[in-house]
């Protein structure tokens, strides 16, 4: 056998580093259906109705996998608590709007009771989010199962999160990092359907944006002065701000839409129109709907296939290592 050239070796050390992997064999659909068949049920039934109680449930689950995955991979390290040694992911500062991880600890309890410690809270996130998206009129798919729970969660870590601010170039090296490309990076931009926002993380697109624009010049003119209306200066309502679309409480292709009319609420997503490399996807969702779910579907799935450590196990309390 001839030796290995530097050429074969570089890519071989590349591979061993890389932090996630996509691993598609260890997960399947019917991971539970011998030993928990009632999982989905008990999912579904229990996020159903945390949302009939609270409508930003949707929005906070889906963007709760989001951070989750991108992360450490899919491994339910977001749902760790901090302790007085460790400060845990959901402390980060990306992640302190991340809220409804009650309903995650009630499927886990009822889960526990049904088929004691078998189904691992990374299961039951991605599960989650499959529910939220089509119990709020999207795609609905087979969730791959058989992920194991991580045992280290860090606020540190949650600066590898893309930010609101990233621009297109920021952006794609942000998902090429964990396998994901440019068509995976408009789908999932999608999420934000299901989403409200804050003033703090866009107000500074609204006044002494530049030296040369006193407003971001990408932003409908119109959208501007309502965004301005609901983000007064100062602002004394803490709660002030504003849906990231039309219809935020439906899962559908309307987010494009806006991204086409001037009406993005977070630069990184109005970004998306303004580079070749990304509206031509969001000019086909914009277009088609049916594409768009699709494609969501599809990068969902990879999305949730990636991988961090292997050292994993299926935790008793979501909240903590066992």
């Amino acid at each position: 056998m001839a030796p290995l050239s530097a050429e074969n070796i570089f890519p071989i050390i590349f591979l061993l580093l890389t932090t996630f992997s996509v691993s598609k064999a260890e997960l399947h659909a019917h991971y539970y259906d011998q030993t928990c068949p009632q999982l989905e049920k008990i999912i579904s039934e229990t996020v159903l109705k945390a949302s009939k109680h609270d409508p930003k449930v949707p929005a906070r689950i889906l963007r709760m996998f989001f951070h989750d995955c991108f992360i450490r991979g899919c491994d339910a390290s977001i749902l760790i608590d901090s302790t007085a040694i460790n400060q845990a992911e959901k402390d980060g500062p990306p992640n302190i709007s991340v809220r409804s991880f009650y309903v995650i600890d009630e499927a886990k309890a009822k889960l526990e009771l049904a088929c004691p410690r078998t189904v691992s809270c990374a299961d039951i996130i991605s599960i989650s989010a499959r529910d939220v998206v089509a119990m709020s009129g999207g795609p609905y798919w087979n969730v791959l199962k058989g992920r194991k729970d991580g045992r280290v969660s860090k606020a540190s870590d949650t600066t590898n999160l893309p930010a609101p601010t990233f621009n297109v170039s920021q952006l794609i090296q942000s998902f090429a990092k964990r396998g994901l490309t440019v068509k995976d990076l408009v789908t999932l931009s999608r999420g934000h359907t299901l989403g409200f926002s804050h003033c703090s993380s866009f107000e500074a697109r609204l006044r002494n944006f530049s030296s040369l624009h006193y407003t971001d010049p990408s932003m409908n003119a119109e959208f501007v002065l309502d965004l301005r209306k609901k983000c007064p200066k100062p602002n004394h309502n803490h709660n002030a701000g504003q849906f990231l679309d039309s219809t935020a409480s439906v899962f559908d292709n309307d987010y494009y839409k806006q991204l086409l009319a001037g009406k993005g609420v977070f630069s990184s997503d109005q970004s998306l129109v303004g580079d070749h490399r990304t509206k031509s996807f969001v000019k086909a969702f914009a277009k088609d709907q049916g594409l768009f779910f699709k494609e969501f579907t599809a990068s969902m799935l990879k999305l949730g296939n990636l991988r961090g450590s292997t050292n994993g196990e299926v935790r008793l309390n979501c909240r903590m290592a066992n």
